[in-house]
């Protein structure tokens, strides 16, 4: 099962899908713009999976989905990281799953240790 064809199809769903609502503004404005702002948001988020599935291996993708499971904020934050790092070209070829935990290690946030005394 190849992702490329059927995110292809995916995406021209969405362009008719945004073509109709657009289309459909004419009686309910703010409900067509509410859908149409949805639908764009799909459509990045789409382009954004794209992109990681571009530029990370199989290891490391999974890597990240275990931590978004515990920690979605931090997840979406490394996920920026790395299509900064794609953008601005510093990023080789694919991150594999050795430098995804590189990377998760340099941006994890410092612990904070606490230290109970019982008297």
């Amino acid at each position: 099962m190849s992702g490329d064809g059927s995110e292809e199809d995916i995406e021209q769903l969405r362009r008719e899908r945004l073509e109709q609502l657009q289309e459909q503004q004419g009686g309910g404005d703010s409900e067509a713009a509410r859908e149409a702002q949805q639908a764009q948001r799909e459509q990045a988020e789409a382009q954004k999976k794209a992109q990681l599935r571009k530029h990370l291996t199989d290891g490391a993708r999974k890597r990240l989905n275990s931590v978004r499971m515990s920690k979605p904020d931090f997840a979406d934050q490394v996920e920026q990281q790395v299509l900064a790092l794609a953008r601005s070209g510093r990023l080789g070829d694919q991150i594999d799953e050795d430098q995804m935990r590189d990377l998760l290690q340099e941006l994890k946030p410092d612990s904070q240790e606490y230290n109970i005394r019982r008297r």
